[in-house]
């Protein structure tokens, strides 16, 4: 969860920054030359532009935010047993996956977590808690290792950021449509963008922003089958199961950290729309069946 809700968060504050940067530098051209209507095709390309360089961004700091916000301790000269094979089951296991041996590290959390993130399969991060550590086998880490190793090796990341993309340049572009509408019809401005053009575009694009994470997680959610799946492959069937039956046990373990949970909505069937994971025992049955 922290993956997702990470670069979630991140793109956009990045691509409200780069909204305003925009508007204070007075870079939108988006009328046609009456200065009256809005020039579709140039908005389409400005909302492109700042959809793609948010989620991008967001890609290239994901690596570097994860260390910083969880307090990640990244093994380079393993110095116990418990780093050394730690170490050595995730080379392993990328070897196994055909890529590049990425960065291990341990985060301080009683609960039982873990998490990939990085912008290539070539130069990740793998990091585990020190619950999760404390509370399984060698054989069920193992198997929560190569679920995210094989996040990994399918390039979730950046599939994320392309999908990500392709949502911000809509956001955009729908926001400023609707903030052209309210200062023509509300505000009466006949020409030209009035201050109300610019409130209504930001205030829209964080609202629009967030109803369409909902379908990144459920990109997400459709992904950790995947990944279950190459886990299984990689540190065995039965281990994967056993691994995510020992995370079921323990649901009722401490939260994550605030920031590991931006966008948590306790209500329900809308939780469900805003949750990055399916449900662990249909993770379960689907490696069963």
């Amino acid at each position: 969860m922290f993956r997702i809700l990470m670069f979630l968060g991140t793109n956009i504050a990045v691509i409200a920054l780069i909204s305003v940067t925009f508007s204070l530098l007075g870079v939108e051209g988006l009328l046609q030359q009456n200065g009256v209507d809005l020039d579709l095709g140039t908005l389409l390309i400005y909302s492109a532009v700042i959809g793609f360089s948010g989620s991008i961004i967001s890609l290239l700091l994901s690596k570097f935010m994860a260390k910083r916000s969880m307090g990640v301790h990244v093994i380079k000269k393993p110095s116990t047993n418990t780093e050394q094979w730690l170490v050595r089951a995730v080379k392993r296991q990328a070897e196994q996956a055909n890529i590049g041996m990425p960065e291990v590290g341990i985060f301080e959390h009683p609960s039982p977590n873990a998490f990939a993130t990085g912008w290539n399969k070539n130069n990740a991060l793998v990091a585990v808690s020190t619950g999760l550590l404390a509370q399984m086998s060698q054989n069920e880490v193992e198997a929560v290792l190569a679920h995210e190793v094989s996040h990994v090796a399918n390039g979730d990341m950046v599939t994320m950021t392309l999908l990500q993309g392709v949502i911000n340049t809509f956001v955009v572009f729908i926001s400023r449509v609707i903030g052209h509408v309210v200062d023509r019809v509300v505000f009466k401005v006949e020409r030209g963008h009035g201050p109300a053009f610019w409130i209504v575009s930001i205030i829209c694009e964080l609202v629009l922003g967030i109803l369409a994470s909902t379908i990144v997680m459920w990109f997400s959610r459709y992904r950790e089958f995947k990944a279950d799946e190459g886990g299984a492959k990689l540190a065995g069937r039965s281990n994967m199961i056993a691994a995510l039956k020992k995370l079921q046990s323990f649901q009722n373990a401490p939260p994550m950290p605030d920031e590991m949970a931006a966008f948590a909505i306790s209500a329900g069937k809308v939780q469900k729309l805003f949750s990055s994971h399916p449900p662990l025992a249909k993770r379960i049955a689907n490696l069963q069946g």
